[in-house]
Parts: structure tokens; C-alpha cells; sequence
């Protein structure tokens, strides 16, 4: 079985989301338009909320066959019958977290740099996302982006699949392709989006087509 199945993740952020709209129904139009797996990443929720959320993104993705996977709370996920975890470089071991879950989930890990990319593969995780490739607001904490240039090289050397995270969109999404990254994930590419849907599915799409000149 394939794990990684999917070119498109889409990362959670209820409080980007354009006027008028709500977190469930703007990841089911994100589905629609081609997004493969969604990343439940709303760190200030308390557990019963995020339990319940989780639910909802449970029904929805798998109505659409699309994975689901909960950032850190592996409890969250295996209650709510999640394909995985994803895990930020200060969470629990990728090892740990395979434990709790089984072997058949699906373990992704942030990674900032190739030492990060490493102990993900040691851990065995299923995946990273790597970056910030581009400069966004919401990765500004990890500090300036690290470029196209490091992202090829990370594609270059990792043994597991590499998603460009920070700042992809339209404009850029071509030159992550060509880079070498298996994938693209993504906030507000989709999320601020006033279409989310036909957001999805121009950023799939174009991807598709850059990896098959690649």
C-alpha cells in the first residue's frame, strides 16, 4: 500500500478562513478541487472542540477518499479514526507516535532544514514537509525562508517524500515541482481563498503538469 497518496495537503487555519465562511465547508470545496489530504492544525482548541472537529473532517475526507491526518495529538486521531499525525520537530518521536497508532498510519514531520529531514527518516516518518520555502506570514517564526535552491537540495537527498511548505501559490507552485518536491502544503494558498475550490484545482493542476515536464 501507497501511504503517501496524495500531492495536495491542505493545512487547517479556521481564523484565515474569507469572510463568510467555516472551516468544514471550506475543506470540502478545498476537496473538491483537487486537495488529497487535510491537516486538522488548530493548536489552540481544547480537546473535546478539537475532538469534534476532527470528527466532522473525519466524515468529510473520507466521503471524498482523502486522508486526514491531526497535528501532535495522536489521541485525537486514533479516536477519530484518522489516517495519521502530523508532527512538528518538538513533538513526540515519530517512533512513538507509529506506536500509538500502528503501522499501517501515516506519520508526517515538519522539517526545517536537512538535519531535521534526517531524524524524520530515522524515526520513521512517511513524509516531511520542508521550508519556509517562501516568505509567509505564518511560518515568520521559523525565520526567513530558505529557498528554492535548499529545497531542491533536501528533494536531492531525502529518502522519504518531501512536501514545499510556506508562502506556494499560483504563481510559484511550478517552481517547487521542477525543485523535486513530491508535493506541495499549503494554508492560505486555499484557505483565504474567496473560491477555495477553484484555488485547489488550479494549484493541483498545475503541479500535475509541471511534474510531468519535470
Amino acid at each position: 500500500m501507497v501511504k503517501v497518496d496524495f500531492r495536495v495537503y491542505l493545512i487547517t487555519d479556521r481564523k484565515a478562513i474569507a469572510p463568510g465562511g467555516d472551516l468544514p465547508g471550506t475543506v470540502e470545496r478545498a476537496l473538491e478541487g483537487g486537495v488529497g489530504a487535510v491537516q486538522l492544525r488548530e493548536k489552540d482548541l481544547p480537546g473535546k472542540e478539537m475532538f469534534r472537529l476532527a470528527e466532522k473532517l473525519r466524515e468529510i475526507t473520507a466521503r471524498h477518499g482523502a486522508r486526514l491526518l491531526v497535528n501532535d495529538r495522536a489521541d485525537v486521531a486514533r479516536a477519530v479514526g484518522a489516517d495519521g499525525v502530523h508532527l512538528g520537530v518538538l513533538s513526540i518521536p515519530p517512533r512513538e507516535a507509529r506506536r500509538l497508532l500502528g503501522e499501517n498510519a501515516i506519520i508526517g514531520c515538519s522539517a526545517h532544514n536537512g538535519k531535521e529531514i534526517g531524524e524524520a527518516e530515522e524515526g520513521g516518518a512517511d513524509f516531511v514537509t520542508f521550508g519556509p520555502v517562501y516568505a509567509t506570514a505564518s511560518k515568520a517564526a521559523f525565520g526567513p525562508p530558505v529557498g528554492v535552491a535548499a529545497l531542491a537540495e533536501a528533494c536531492g537527498k531525502a529518502r522519504i517524500p518531501v512536501f514545499a511548505l510556506g508562502g506556494v501559490g499560483t504563481g510559484n507552485v511550478v517552481e517547487t515541482a521542477r525543485a523535486g518536491s513530491f508535493g506541495i502544503a499549503l494554508i492560505s494558498g486555499i484557505i483565504t481563498a474567496a473560491d477555495p475550490r477553484a484555488a485547489a484545482a488550479e494549484l493541483a493542476w498545475r503541479f500535475a503538469q509541471a511534474k510531468r515536464r519535470a
